[in-house]
């Protein structure tokens, strides 16, 4: 293995990583909580989310069950899997990548937090109205 492959993380350490931060930002968890929760510190948690380090199948269980998903749910999607049809999941399709991207930035979390706490279904309906109209305008 040459110096240069050594430095860098590999696609599904970055994949893990990527899928433990995500379902750690969907319920609203810290990486402090996650690691008080696994008994290691929060900067070991941004290794692994990074895939700077690799996670061992007893840490990502650990994690899963912590996280409330399936052990499975960090592979779904992983570069280089085929998927065949079947149950996936947890699994979101390639066409709605970008809003699940969307929902683990700071941003999409925030707003998807204050729009479920707005009871009103026409002041929902109105909120969105609004945000197409203004994306709209962006298009022109």
């Amino acid at each position: 293995m040459t110096e240069e492959n050594k430095k860098k993380p590999n696609p599904i350490d970055i994949h893990v990583g990527s899928r433990i931060r995500l379902r750690r930002n969907m319920l609203g968890m810290s990486q402090e909580k996650l690691g008080e929760n696994l008994g290691i510190t929060f900067q070991q948690i941004q290794k692994y989310e990074k895939g700077t380090n690799r996670v061992g199948a007893s840490r990502l269980q650990a994690i899963a069950s912590i996280l409330s998903v399936p052990v499975a749910f960090f592979f779904e999607d992983a570069p280089g899997e085929e998927i065949g049809g079947g149950n996936r999941g947890f699994a979101e399709d390639s066409s709605m990548a970008f809003a699940i991207e969307f929902c683990g930035s700071p941003e999409g979390l925030q707003l998807n937090r204050a729009f479920v706490k707005i009871g009103d279904v026409k002041v929902r309906r109105r909120i969105i109205d609004l945000v197409k109209a203004l994306s709209a305008e962006d298009a022109d």
